[in-house]
């Protein structure tokens, strides 16, 4: 545990390298690029988008929370699908960053977990850049906003945590385990759709099964995913009990991916 703190006390001393490395990767990211950082904005609307065709209009929505129209629900899937590209482009690109910046981990005073903390951090500014023109279409589509709003920021730094603690813990055993990578993004595929993003839980089938009810509330990315529908869409109170559990496991994911990580530092040089 003592080893733990200190980790974390030598990565908020290497905070201003962790902001210089997050402002080459944004720069990076998108250099010759006509559009530059809209992009941040514009992948996860294209993906909105085609689910809005495919589920909005070809399947129509069928709950009534989204009043048969395919407007509101196009809004109730970019208030999932922000965050979780988020999530998922973190997580992808966290398990190849310490083999494509192997040669910073050879250098002997070079922090490696900065590497993994940068690409989730990164990943959030972009988060970041898409979020306003989710709050400026609830304010088009009528939806509007409640007090609740508010509690916005608390579900991102549960997001924030578990997002990390993910991302150090596949980092570190992607070094060893390549076959991770591959696995990973079909992984996340999965995830995706046992996620409540494309329907909420409220969803009929849902409802009349507890076994998939259970199995739902079993993924901490639900509660997390929930808070975002609960704060922008419904406008309604977060689920306290859920998500502090799902707060819970996020430090503890955060902490085994940190202990993790710590435990294979030193053979990173040579796998990478």
């Amino acid at each position: 545990m003592a080893r733990f703190f200190h980790n974390l006390n030598e990565l908020y001393k290497f905070r201003v390298l962790i902001q210089n490395l997050v402002v080459r990767e944004l720069k990076a990211r998108y250099r010759g690029t006509v559009l530059g950082f809209l992009w941040s904005f514009f992948n996860p609307l294209l993906l909105m988008i085609v689910y809005t065709v495919v589920f909005g209009f070809i399947i129509r929505p069928r709950d009534p929370a989204f009043n048969q129209s395919p407007l509101l629900y196009a809004l109730f899937l970019f208030c999932g699908i922000l965050p979780w590209v988020w999530f998922s482009s973190s997580s992808l690109e966290s398990a190849n960053v310490l083999i494509t910046h192997g040669n910073l981990i050879k250098k002997i005073l070079f922090p490696a977990e900065i590497l993994p903390v940068v690409t989730v951090t990164s990943n959030f500014v972009h988060f970041s850049f898409g979020l306003p023109i989710l709050l400026l279409f609830i304010l088009i589509f009528g939806k509007g906003f409640t007090a609740y709003v508010f509690l916005l920021p608390l579900v991102i730094l549960v997001q924030y945590v578990f997002t990390l603690g993910f991302s150090l813990l596949i980092a570190s055993l992607t070094v060893h385990f390549r076959d991770i990578k591959d696995i990973l993004s079909n992984w996340l595929t999965f995830w995706f759709f046992a996620t409540p993003i494309v329907y909420p839980m409220s969803f009929e089938t849902i409802q009349g099964s507890s076994l998939l009810r259970t199995f739902l509330n079993l993924n901490p990315m639900t509660h997390i995913m929930q808070g975002y529908q609960n704060c922008l869409f419904f406008g309604s109170m977060l689920r306290w009990k859920r998500l502090g559990v799902t707060f819970i496991v996020a430090l503890i994911l955060f902490f085994i991916g940190a202990m993790v990580f710590d435990r294979l530092r030193d053979s990173f040089p040579e796998e990478v």
